[in-house]
């Protein structure tokens, strides 16, 4: 049985079947048939999954966060922790990096 990864559009919310992990996405370029992943398991709609009761485990993916993938084309905002790692089109996506905000002199 394969699961199709759904579109990725602006807004929709996204949860991992196999862990807590829970996103929304901010950002999505132009991308076709590549799936996000958490720990290998494809992201769904958040509607559509029943997700596990959290783990003691120490969480991989932390509330508030902001993952981009290396070209910065896709940027998810976790809305949940969980102790999956997000990958997408196989490659681990990284914590974006807080912009500098100007100095108030």
């Amino acid at each position: 049985m394969t699961i199709e990864a759904p579109q990725l559009r602006v807004g929709e919310q996204l949860a991992c079947p196999t862990c807590s992990t829970k996103v929304v996405v901010v950002k999505a370029g132009q991308v076709d048939d590549i799936s996000v992943t958490c720990d290998g398991a494809v992201l769904q709609s958040a509607k559509s999954v029943t997700q596990p009761a959290p783990a003691g485990a120490t969480p991989s993916t932390l509330i508030g966060k902001r993952y981009v993938d290396a070209d910065e084309t896709v940027e998810l905002l976790c809305t949940a922790s969980g102790s999956g790692q997000l990958s997408f089109g196989g490659t681990a996506m990284t914590l974006k990096a807080a912009k500098a905000l100007p100095a108030s002199d």
